[in-house]
């Protein structure tokens, strides 16, 4: 069984990237805990990445020596710095403590008003086309903007900054898996670009600050600490590419997932109060980031199986979402469906700190896509998906109204 696992996990087929969910259900199925010829460890059921997420014996603060196989040598001057992401306690707890308070659900919530205009002004733009690219028109717009004023980065320089962007996220698939050397090459410049773009910023706001979060972040002290500048830095590149990248892929998939069960999208449409339970739904059904990954700091014992120290344990976020021991018929969209536990922002403290953010962007954008664009449908069946195995998302939707 283990033999056939092996060929049923391959995340850089065209295959899985179109569909990667029979994948996950054969192999949770076969070899939930399956160990890759390639090395790593791939989980698919629910409670086993659960409790690896929670497990502080699995950390990401091993994860330096791939990054810098992916994006470069710390020798090189300035060197590139190192997100919270990539760290475990107590430097990630200072850091996330630094940077929570703009994200609590409360500080967002204020923020929806704001979030209805400017989707809004989107859809007005398109509103007499009779038809739209979801992803570029709505999916894409909203999010780099909400992220860009709360950064303070200039309106002018959100196109620039967008190539870097989508080039840093289509490398991701190569830390710890094999993969195109252009594509690294691309992310590699990309981040170095994005975070060269930042570094001019950091004396702009020291010398005149603004009601922005890098402004926050530069006077932010901590136990009388600041934080360096590297530290921020590093902190406005995670939050730049978390703070869109997953919320254009839950906007587009979750509005292809509603289009593909029109008698879900009705339901939703009918009963506008179903939204927020709907997106936890969509979240779950087709999760904006498929997997994350740890490094086992000791020899841990999983299933009976032996992970040695210092090797990578996947956890299949797509994956478990769909575990029927979780969720009843998970392969249904169900916008009734209660208590949707679903991973999709990840579990324990690197569970994602933008998620208030994303659930109201998508919240307003998929309600009001619904609200003001009757007889919504696909004007492409088969939408083309992003080669990525770790963002799921679309390259374009293409819908008509």
């Amino acid at each position: 069984m283990a033999g056939d696992a092996e060929i049923l996990f391959n995340p850089l087929l065209p295959e899985f990237h179109a569909d990667p969910y029979p994948f996950y259900r054969r192999l949770r199925e076969q070899d939930p805990v399956h160990h890759s010829p390639l090395g790593f460890w791939v989980l698919t059921r629910y409670d086993d990445c659960v409790n690896v997420l929670r497990d502080p014996r699995f950390g990401r603060e091993e994860f330096q020596q791939m990054l810098t196989a992916v994006y470069g040598d710390e020798t090189e001057k300035p060197a590139l710095p190192r997100s919270m992401l990539f760290r475990d306690p107590p430097d990630h707890t200072r850091l996330r403590a630094l940077v929570s308070k703009a994200f609590t659900p409360r500080m967002i919530e204020t923020m929806r008003a704001h979030i209805q205009e400017i989707v809004d002004r989107l859809l007005d733009r398109v509103a007499g086309q009779h038809g739209m690219d979801v992803v570029e028109d709505l999916a894409y717009r909203l999010p780099v903007t909400v992220i860009c004023e709360m950064l303070g980065v200039p309106v002018d320089d959100h196109a620039s900054i967008r190539g870097w962007s989508a080039d840093i996220a289509r490398s991701l698939d190569a830390i710890g898996l094999p993969s195109d050397a252009a594509i690294v090459e691309r992310g590699r410049r990309a981040r170095r670009a994005l975070a060269d773009y930042f570094r001019a910023l950091v004396p702009q706001r020291r010398a005149r600050p603004q009601a922005d979060l890098l402004s926050g972040l530069l006077a932010a002290e901590e136990q009388g600490d600041k934080l360096t500048v590297d530290e921020v830095i590093a902190m406005c590149l995670l939050l730049f590419i978390a703070g869109h990248e997953t919320t254009v892929n839950l906007i587009g998939n979750g509005t292809l997932a509603l289009l593909r069960h029109p008698e879900q999208l009705a339901r939703v449409r009918d009963d506008p109060a179903l939204i927020p339970a709907a997106i936890e739904e969509l979240l779950r059904y087709d999760s904006p980031v498929q997997r994350t990954a740890r490094i086992a700091t000791t020899d841990v014992e999983l299933d009976g199986h032996l992970v040695s120290k210092g090797a990578m344990v996947i956890t299949a976020l797509g994956g478990a979402n769909r575990d029927p021991a979780q969720f009843a018929e998970p392969d249904r969209l169900d916008v009734t469906r209660r208590d949707v536990r679903h991973i999709s922002f990840g579990y324990g403290i690197h569970f994602c700190l933008g998620a208030p953010l994303a659930r109201v962007e998508g919240q307003v954008a998929i309600g009001a896509l619904l609200r003001r664009m009757p007889d919504l449908a696909l004007a492409e069946p088969t939408p083309e998906w992003r080669e990525s195995s770790v963002l799921r998302g679309l390259k374009r939707l293409r819908v008509s109204f």
